[in-house]
């Protein structure tokens, strides 16, 4: 059996671990081999690099909390089920992406231009789905917002703004 917590660990640096693995039966391969098992030992090591250094990133954004809430990210739209608020944004009608403190709670704040905005708790269930919805914006630089996460403040930090809004073509005035 292994212990709760070291699982929790464990699931949330899943994709290092694998990035390990990947890295190191491509360092094995390169050099233990020759011919075609070493150039594809340096493709695997490549590989597990990349893996790695994205693996940090999701390792960093996911927390290993239980907050309150569940999250789903569906068909390109943002839900949030809270025991006391929630809500729904469409990821391309986001206007601005914070992290504040509401409720005395470390939120991501999702501003929409006509709906209101939702406030979702960066422990909440499922917060690692926003990593990929969150990384579909234009120009939303990840290494900065996984940075600004893992900073300890009680400040609002902007995050991500939207830069053509008047440019857009999903609206229609």
């Amino acid at each position: 059996m292994i212990r709760p917590e070291a699982k929790r660990a464990l699931w949330r640096w899943r994709e290092v671990l694998f990035g390990i693995t990947i890295a190191a039966l491509g360092y094995l391969w390169v050099t233990s081999y020759f011919g075609l098992l070493r150039w594809l030992g340096i493709v695997l090591f490549i590989i597990g690099g990349a893996l790695l250094y994205i693996g940090f990133q999701r390792g960093r954004f996911r927390s290993d909390q239980d907050g309150p809430g569940v999250i789903q990210v569906v068909e390109g739209q943002i839900a949030y089920f809270g025991p006391s608020e929630g809500g729904l944004v469409a990821i391309p009608d986001i206007t601005r992406i914070s992290l504040v403190t509401h409720n005395s709670a470390r939120c991501w704040k999702l501003e929409q231009r006509t709906l209101p905005t939702i406030y979702i708790p960066v422990t909440a269930k499922g917060t690692d789905q926003l990593f990929d919805a969150f990384a579909t914006l234009p120009g939303l630089g990840i290494e900065s917002m996984v940075q600004k996460l893992t900073q300890d403040t009680s400040q609002s930090i902007l995050i991500w703004e939207r830069t053509d809004i008047s440019s857009s073509k999903n609206y229609l005035h």
